[in-house]
């Protein structure tokens, strides 16, 4: 078999014009890890979903308990254990006023209409529950403040000094790790009232220790990086390298911690409302709430329906999206 070469002439082969610095060029836009990490938060439709409800529940707690002008405590008892009833959904069983099959609201003339019910003193429940939303929100916000203000300083200060004072340091929070959470609300307690100002204190003195941990060891990886060396060569301070530079570039994990911080203290406030150390009547939270409702859990569900639904959207969305903004700083999930 023979081939020919008379089709082949140099014509065809044309010198590629190649520029070596074409290939140094970044084709991609460049993103900042802040913007990295913001884009792979809102592309998670689990967490902005999470985000939603948290602010209309927000919403709900700031607007709701002024819908119908009842105060948290108004009490009569010839409305005592209405069901919800809701106008323009009576269509739906469980907003229609009936209960066992009659109309409670036709039997006891009432005329207004109570949204979640009324409970056995006759106190408003759409009102309580978003006033004891409320309270939640206001633990929750303690509860990051504590995280912020105590347990990065301290933790910041204990990783980036190391030594004896990083010792002193770690003593004294394994000391009041070791007393638990319950202790410091019993011995509150015989000092000072059940109440928010009880809760307070016991978050404000052990809700920080976590946080404390965390910080110190980002403290004692970043510490002897270079950009710190750098830093202190040009004069910065203790102070500056430790707000200014470490406790910034742990801002990711102290998110993150933050966001898992908050539910625990919600749930920590509603336990302890929940067996009577906590916020106490006249006053609500979605722990005495479901208490309250707890006791009449068989003849009027809906008494603890709705504390509990807000109280597990609270603890589940603020779950969902400190799962997702651990996934969004996790540099391992970059692409």
């Amino acid at each position: 078999m023979t081939t020919s070469n008379a089709d082949v002439t140099k014509e065809l082969f044309v010198p590629a014009d190649l520029n070596d610095s074409v290939s140094e060029q970044i084709s991609g836009e460049s993103v900042s890890a802040w913007r990295d990490a913001i884009r792979r938060f809102v592309t998670n439709k689990g967490a902005m979903a999470s985000m939603i409800i948290i602010f209309l529940i927000v919403v709900f707690a700031i607007i709701g308990p002024h819908f119908f002008g009842y105060g948290v405590d108004d009490q009569d008892v010839s409305r005592a254990n209405l069901p919800p009833k809701i106008g323009a959904l009576s269509w739906i069983p469980a907003f229609s006023g009936h209960e066992g099959g009659v109309d409670v609201y036709k039997e006891k003339k009432i005329t207004k209409n109570y949204w979640f019910g009324t409970d056995q003193l006759g106190r408003d429940l759409w009102t309580r529950t978003w006033m004891g939303t409320q309270i939640s929100l206001i633990i929750a916000l303690i509860a990051t403040l504590a995280d912020v203000c105590i347990g990065v300083v301290y933790g910041g200060v204990s990783g980036y000094f190391g030594g004896m004072v990083d010792n002193v340091l770690q003593r004294i929070l394994e000391i009041i790790a070791g007393i638990p959470s319950l202790v410091w609300i019993i011995l509150l307690i015989l000092i000072l009232q059940p109440g928010l100002v009880t809760i307070t204190i016991a978050i404000l003195a052990t809700s920080w220790l976590s946080m404390a941990r965390i910080v110190r060891g980002e403290m004692l990886k970043l510490k002897n990086q270079e950009f710190v060396l750098a830093s202190r060569t040009l004069g910065a301070n203790d102070g500056r390298i430790i707000f200014k530079h470490l406790i910034p570039n742990s801002i990711g994990m102290i998110i993150i911690n933050t966001m898992f911080s908050v539910p625990s203290a919600i749930f920590f406030e509603a336990f302890l409302s929940f067996i009577g150390l906590g916020i106490r009547s006249p006053q609500s939270s979605l722990g005495s709430l479901i208490n309250d409702g707890y006791q009449m859990l068989q003849i009027h569900p809906y008494q603890t329906l709705y504390p509990g639904i807000i109280i597990s959207l609270l603890l589940i969305c603020f779950n969902i999206m400190g799962d997702g903004l651990r996934d969004a700083f996790d540099p391992k999930l970059r692409r």
